[in-house]
């Protein structure tokens, strides 16, 4: 297939926080063709364009919080493109942000706004979802209204394949709606016992607590690429189909008695096996 491989970078932030050179020499060695940030560790940006541009590693992309870029726009973006990353992802929202609630209209403004900085710094701004976008205002999933309301020029998509999936919504067709925009995808694999989502979801992605939060059997657990319930040769197709670029592997937590690294290794190794 056409599109290339990264490993969105806080699947293995247990090594990256101790040892980012390291972390990333590793997601190398295991054949990835990038990297996607979600914050760098302590370290400069200089710092850690050196690290990749030495290990022969893209920087395709960087998960920034919004509220670390309304802080200063020019200087975090800016940031980012140094160390060369074509993409920054809004990677989450906070509740007050969420469609159907009161901040989201002024979200929406923001992240436009933030759109235009990206551009003026050579960086594509995207978006990527979890499953709360899925809430319906005046009829439209709030995820679309994003989507529509900002131009595609400004915004394109980062389609998160596991969230789809929780919401209810076919992943591939999700990835398919938005052809021509959809340069970045996510894979991400989980399993969920039932049909009713866990009470603390959240804190199982290290979002809302970093606090121990058992894999239960029970109710929802993440998985490497290939390990649970998504149908991922019908994701990649839709990607291909869609105009993907790159395919990043994301894996919240750990799980199957493995370790963050072991199981990134288990999803480039599954992925290998579909061409990838």
């Amino acid at each position: 297939m056409a599109f290339l491989v990264a490993l969105q970078v806080y699947s293995v932030r247990d090594y990256a926080e101790k040892d980012l050179k390291g972390t990333l020499e590793k997601i190398k060695e295991m054949g990835y063709d990038g990297v996607e940030f979600a914050g760098l560790y302590g370290n400069q940006a200089s710092e850690v364009k050196s690290m990749v541009e030495e290990l022969g590693l893209i920087p395709v992309s960087a998960h920034v919080p919004i509220e670390e870029m309304l802080a200063d726009p020019d200087k975090v973006i800016g940031d980012y493109a140094e160390i060369g990353c074509k993409y920054i992802a809004i990677p989450y929202l906070t509740e007050e942000r969420r469609p159907g609630q009161a901040g989201f209209e002024k979200t929406i403004k923001e992240i436009e706004m933030l759109a235009k900085v990206a551009k003026k710094h050579g960086i594509q701004m995207l978006y990527h979802n979890h499953d709360f976008e899925f809430v319906k205002v005046d009829g439209e999933y709030g995820l679309d209204i994003i989507y529509n309301t900002i131009s595609e020029d400004l915004l394109k998509t980062q389609i998160d394949t596991c969230w789809v999936n929780v919401a209810g919504e076919d992943p591939a067709e999700y990835v398919r709606k938005y052809s021509g925009r959809a340069p970045v995808v996510h894979l991400k694999d989980f399993v969920m016992r039932g049909k009713e989502k866990p009470e603390k979801l959240y804190e199982l992605i290290g979002i809302e607590s970093e606090q121990e939060v058992k894999d239960s059997e029970e109710d929802f657990a993440f998985r490497p690429v290939g390990y649970g319930v998504q149908d991922f040769p019908s994701i990649l197709k839709a990607s291909e189909e869609a105009g993907a670029e790159w395919v990043v592997v994301e894996q919240d937590r750990p799980s199957l008695g493995k370790t963050s690294l072991e199981c990134a290794a288990m999803s480039r190794e599954y992925l290998k096996k579909l061409g990838v």
